[in-house]
């Protein structure tokens, strides 16, 4: 049977591509439709109904034996009037079948104009019918209204690369290896709220993204990564530059495929935009054959499947739903059902909010999700005259310069945040996750909180997208699952009590606020600076335009002190690595958000250890122009591990210490303007100069810096946050029992 099958399919194929040539419209409709049929076809034309006859005839007239091949390639070779007929069908597919866009098709610029209507699923798309793989990806771009695109070509991913040859629809920034897009994708999305979109090859070019990824996945940062592969037909022969990259990132990705089909790319690309940005958001993978974006589209494809905000943006539940057979009625019922539950949290929460004296509000990154969350934040904070700290990702969400601002807490946090932790007698957590550098050693945290939750009078009332979130590290009083910031919204009217004083617990947080402040030792005439002298220096030249000003880090000391010594005031300004914990991600990100937001001044605060690891993209801000202003504090050593040799292995420095290349001279090397400042005489007016320095072009500043500075508060991983560390200059924190 196999000869008989290839024959007929070979056939088939033959007279299906003459009928679609002639009747394009029609014929393609109907094949994708599924509608098809021998009887359609011979109604269409007379070379395709006699194919079908012939064969129909063929068919019917074989024996239901078994046959040798040989048999049925002779049984075959007698219908002569179906060989005929698809020689005629190939010869007429051979001049008419459609000719491959042109490389340059997409010079010409112009504008995807948005749908006025749905359409019904069955209703076909015909304007990707002859595009290439790639040329199909470049157009799913300009509907998803991509601006910029970060990444590095290599074999697999030419077709994609050829088809955005030169465009026009968005900008390229091609960075000095991968992992410097994926940072700088990151970067790009802190600041838009976005998808940062990646494009790099297969093997070593993808899994060079690896680690990008997983940053994203840990801080809830939108990417959509698209990576090249061999060809589907050499997958799993070990080719050149062949790696499983799908089940290389299945950890590290909200959604990995394989596009195995080019009918089927429109329809993955909608996918992975919705599901990077739906929920907590995160990075997405598309696995992209190299014969599928050099292949051609020969048939349309349902609108459903090509444009955004279609089918595919069903909610995932109703989508489960729909596939399992369940009614819409029984949907609605499940939708008011949950409803019902999430108005009684509210109503409760409400309640012990109304009847709290020693409350809290724990800010995370979650309240930073929509443009209404800082600002809601503030109206329950300021109606309800309650103190407010952060999380590291969620600085900015809320006024530091507001007298109930308690700044970051954590293990690196203000001693008063985290005191004021463990004696609220209620925490309103807003999209934060209780992690470990929050909670310190869990069995200690919140100690009030949790005995007036037993006398149902106090708690935790966790706001959180993510409900593998909920109780995972401490059990909440109150779960409100689902969007933090509507959430939030619709608690608000519940409250009861605007306007009490709360005198007492205030009064407290103001006596911890005197007693233990961010503090440091100034350095002395003849002496390197303090790592916070510069800090506050920059702080200090920028007060006036904070939001204009958008600061990212690398990971280390330096991060910390950014977070302690800079006056955050507006959201989306803060650009750092914090559950991944990532060096080298200062200078990347930074250029990210400086493509994101040009007119800004964006500032990457790094460490010398941090920033050695990418150094090589001050390259690529010199070579597109991109205006990030560095400053590296430069204490020649690894400072934050520097920091616990110090305190827990006996000042045993094993492998921390950092031979430098000049970074002045390298920059300079780059094309980068550089500055250099060693005394705190010179530091403001370097300072300046650095700011005002022009925002079109990339500057480097290395600030000179003592190398045994610690950063302090500082809470071990092992205490209670009542347990921590004070700078030495301070009086220690009494000890409770």
């Amino acid at each position: 049977m196999t000869s008989l099958a290839v024959q007929f399919a070979r056939h088939q194929r033959h007279a299906f591509s003459a009928a679609a040539s002639k009747f394009s419209a029609a014929s393609t409709s109907s094949i994708v439709a599924g509608a098809t049929s021998s009887t359609s076809f011979a109604s269409t034309t007379p070379t395709v109904a006699s194919a079908t006859r012939a064969f129909s005839t063929a068919i019917n007239n074989l024996p239901r034996s078994s046959r040798t091949n040989a048999a049925l390639s002779r049984h075959i070779s007698t219908n002569s009037p179906s060989k005929q007929a698809a020689a005629a069908a190939a010869a007429q597919t051979a001049t008419s079948v459609r000719p491959e866009p042109s490389p340059a098709f997409q010079q010409s610029p112009r504008t995807i104009a948005p749908l006025t209507s749905r359409y019904d699923a069955n209703t076909l798309d015909e304007s990707f019918v002859g595009m290439s793989g790639g040329a199909i990806f470049h157009e799913m771009m300009l509907r998803h209204d991509v601006k910029h695109v970060f990444g590095y070509p290599g074999g697999a991913i030419l077709p994609v690369f050829d088809a955005i040859y030169n465009s026009k629809h968005f900008d390229f920034v091609l960075p000095r290896r991968e992992d410097g897009a994926g940072h700088m994708a990151e970067g790009y999305a802190r600041v838009t709220g976005k998808p940062g979109v990646i494009l790099v090859t297969s093997g070593p070019g993808a899994t060079n993204v690896i680690t990008p990824m997983q940053d994203a996945m840990s801080d809830g940062t939108p990417l959509v990564v698209f990576c090249g592969q061999v060809a589907t037909s050499a997958i799993g022969s070990d080719a050149f530059q062949e790696a499983d990259v799908v089940g290389i990132s299945r950890s590290c990705t909200k959604w990995n495929v394989m596009v195995k089909d080019i009918a089927e790319l429109p329809r993955r690309i909608n996918e992975a935009f919705k599901i990077a940005t739906s929920g907590r958001p995160g990075p997405v993978l598309v696995d992209l054959p190299k014969d599928v974006t050099a292949g051609i589209l020969r048939q349309a494809i349902p609108y459903s499947q090509t444009q955004p905000n279609m089918i595919t943006n069903l909610p995932s539940r109703q989508v489960a739903r729909n596939r399992r057979g369940a009614s819409f009625q029984h949907s609605a019922n499940m939708r008011s059902s949950e409803q019902d539950v999430l108005t009684s949290e509210l109503q409760e929460a409400a309640r012990l909010i109304t009847i709290a004296k020693r409350p809290i509000i724990y800010a995370g990154q979650g309240i930073l999700s929509s443009p209404d969350g800082p600002r809601l934040l503030a109206k329950l904070a300021k109606e309800h005259n309650i103190p407010v700290t952060t999380t590291l990702q969620g600085l900015g969400a809320f006024d530091e310069l507001d007298p109930l601002s308690l700044h970051m807490l954590g293990m690196h946090g203000s001693a008063y945040a985290n005191l004021a932790m463990q004696d609220a007698d209620l925490i309103i957590a807003l999209g934060a996750r209780f992690d470990d550098r929050v909670t310190g050693r869990v069995d200690k945290f919140a100690p009030h909180a949790r005995a007036a939750a037993l006398e149902n009078r106090g708690g935790i009332i966790h706001f959180e997208v993510m409900p593998k979130n909920i109780n995972k590290v401490v059990q909440a009083t109150c779960a409100i699952e689902g969007d933090v910031v509507a959430n939030l919204g619709k608690l608000m009217p519940y409250i009861q009590g605007k306007g009490q004083s709360r005198t007492e617990w205030h009064d407290l947080i103001k006596t911890w606020k005197d007693a233990y402040p961010f503090t440091f030792e100034p350095s002395k005439e003849g002496e390197l600076m303090k790592p916070q002298e510069v800090i506050e220096a920059l702080d200090a030249q920028v007060a006036d335009q904070k939001d204009n000003v958008i600061i990212s880090t690398g990971v280390g000391q330096h991060q910390m002190w950014a977070a302690q010594h800079y006056r955050w005031r507006h959201p989306r300004t803060w650009v750092s690595s914090g559950g991944l914990g990532t060096m080298g991600f200062g200078l990347p990100s930074c250029i990210g958000a400086k493509v994101a937001a040009p007119e800004k001044i964006v500032v990457d605060i790094d460490g010398d250890a941090s920033f050695s690891m990418t150094a090589m993209e001050l390259a690529t801000a010199a070579q597109y122009n991109i205006g990030v202003k560095v400053l590296v504090l430069n204490n020649e050593f690894q400072g934050m591990v520097v920091q616990w040799q110090d305190l827990f292995y006996e000042k045993r420095y094993s492998h921390t210490e950092m031979h430098n290349p000049d970074f002045v001279k390298l920059a300079e090397s780059m094309g980068v303007k550089a500055i250099r400042c060693d005394s705190i005489k010179d530091l403001p007016a370097k300072m300046k100069e650095f700011i005002e320095y022009d925002n079109n072009k990339p500057i480097l500043f290395e600030a000179r810096i003592t190398k045994n500075e610690h950063v302090y508060p500082f809470c071990p991983a092992s205490a209670g946050l009542h347990e921590l560390i004070v700078h030495p200059s301070l009086k220690p924190i009494p000890k409770r029992s």
